[in-house]
């Protein structure tokens, strides 16, 4: 009779967060239990916890893995048919049209009310997305279609303004979502970057907004 074939470390890892997935963006995040994922998965609720500390880091693990399989700034990096600006409106564009991943975000926007996490989390935006936004916005500096001089102090707010924005950090309404959203827009256009339109921010606000009234 065959043995069976033990799995690595890495492939448990891949089929947890597969399960957590899953279960996620059929059942809900709140409604998960790590019980669930786990039953998905086909292991004990041990083997969970010697991946992740908690439902909520798997959470963060999950989109961290969801960016980097769909990542919009390696996708554009070497298309030399768009300008720097173009560049930014497309990882954007990109970003919007990813509806898995923002279903993940959407969800994981209730865990950050956890100062810890919020702060794991801003702390991975800073490291991973400022050096992506900076060699954008010098990009766009370099052929002219981003005129700016403050492309350092950008590329450290753009990571930001998601947090900004989500009312479990900053308690709004829908209707004052979108007044920062309008905010937001205005400001990068007087920076240099005209990259916010009005389905963006009525995205964002309608999103946002769900999360506000609950």
């Amino acid at each position: 009779m065959a043995r069976p074939v033990k799995k690595q470390p890495g492939e448990w890892e891949k089929e947890i967060l597969d399960a957590a997935k899953f279960l996620f963006l059929t059942k809900g995040y709140e409604e998960t239990s790590v019980a669930d994922i786990m039953e998905r998965a086909g292991g004990a609720k041990g083997m969970f916890y010697r991946f992740f500390e908690s439902k909520e880091k798997a959470m963060q693990a999950l989109g961290d893995r969801m960016f980097l399989e769909n990542n919009p700034f390696e996708a554009v990096r070497a298309r030399s048919d768009l300008n720097g600006l173009q560049k930014i409106r497309e990882v954007l564009a990109m970003d919007r049209a990813d509806g898995e991943r923002e279903a993940v975000n959407a969800q994981a926007v209730s865990i950050l009310k956890d100062p810890r996490i919020l702060a794991a989390a801003v702390e991975a935006n800073r490291r991973v997305l400022t050096p992506l936004w900076f060699e954008l916005i010098e990009e766009g500096r370099r052929d002219g279609s981003i005129r700016t001089a403050y492309a350092r102090e950008l590329s450290e707010l753009l990571p930001l303004v998601n947090f900004w924005l989500m009312p479990s950090v900053f308690p709004a309404d829908e209707e004052e979502i979108l007044r920062k959203c309008r905010f937001i827009a205005e400001v990068l256009t007087a920076m240099g970057l005209p990259v916010v339109d009005e389905a963006m921010y009525e995205r964002t606000g309608r999103i946002l907004g769900h999360f506000g009234e609950e």
